[in-house]
């Protein structure tokens, strides 16, 4: 039982992870049509400026509130970084989709390298606080602290989106674009003017993620956000593109699929279940589990 306990709560904090690297992703797709390759970028920008924050912003630090401060200082940074793109790179090239691709791959891979010219390619210590480096017992299981910060911190930001689509007027044209944009523009609503905002928010909840995933790693590197973002990628397709909502439920499908057979079976075919599970997705349900159907 203990076993069972730990494997799905440790599971859930991957998949928390997940989750805030591709509820982002999903929104800037569903609306923009704008398949973001550098979206692992905001990611790492966040890790790393929340980790530069915490040894040099005064009041930021490891501990307490200075955490709060530094990771903070971080989802601003990707917030910023991910508004840039979209006004400087991305909006001159809307429904020039081949460009896009160009664009944000090259980004991607010059971001890295900057920040490895910069800070050095080896992962570097995390300025985590110590309680998160605890375990908490829950039903006979010693869970990491850590799993049960991204697991919080991933509800909270799912309710915020959720409230903010829902309830805003700005959520609501959102929403609307994402359905149908064409319809919106032919209303006299320049959806374009969202874009930027729907990058900037993508952009928190990626350096949210960076600066947690710190947390949950113990150590930051330039190509953190990379390897997560392929699984964000995986969450957005079985999930459904635009659907904040199938993004969750993907995510939690793909963790618990990891965590479970990689702890059962060999190292590394959690992975390979994880794709198969893609392939029966888009075999079945191509428009994903959230998605709509796209008809003739």
């Amino acid at each position: 039982m203990s076993t069972f306990v730990l494997l799905t709560l440790t599971g859930l904090g991957l998949a928390a992870l997940y989750f805030l690297v591709a509820s982002g992703l999903s929104l800037v797709f569903g609306l923009a049509d704008v398949l973001n390759f550098a979206h692992g970028l905001f990611l790492s920008v966040g890790a790393y400026a929340t980790w530069w924050a915490a040894g040099h912003v005064p009041g930021a630090g490891p501990t307490g509130f200075g955490f709060v401060l530094a990771a903070a200082c971080g989802v601003v940074a990707g917030a910023l970084v991910a508004a840039v793109v979209e006004l400087v790179l991305i909006r001159p090239l809307y429904s020039r989709t081949i460009e896009q691709v160009l664009v944000t791959v090259g980004l991607s891979l010059a971001g890295v390298a900057l920040l490895q010219a910069t800070w050095g390619a080896d992962p570097r210590p995390f300025p985590r606080p110590e309680w998160t480096r605890n375990v908490t017992g829950i039903l006979g299981a010693q869970i990491p602290n850590a799993s049960l910060l991204l697991i919080l911190a991933a509800a909270a930001v799912l309710a915020l989106l959720l409230l903010f689509l829902r309830f805003t007027r700005v959520g609501l044209v959102i929403r609307a674009g994402v359905e149908n944009r064409e319809m919106v523009t032919a209303l006299g609503i320049d959806v374009r003017k969202a874009f930027t905002l729907v990058f900037a928010i993508g952009g928190a909840a990626a350096a949210l993620a960076g600066a947690l995933g710190g947390v949950y790693f113990g150590s930051v590197s330039p190509g953190q956000g990379g390897s997560l973002l392929i699984f964000a990628f995986i969450v957005v397709v079985i999930g459904g593109m635009g659907s904040v909502v199938g993004s969750a439920y993907a995510a939690v499908a793909v963790g618990l699929l990891q965590q479970f057979v990689n702890y059962y079976g060999t190292a590394g075919l959690g992975d390979i279940c994880v794709v198969a599970l893609l392939a029966i997705v888009l075999l079945v349900r191509p428009q994903g589990i959230a998605g709509r159907a796209v008809t003739a």
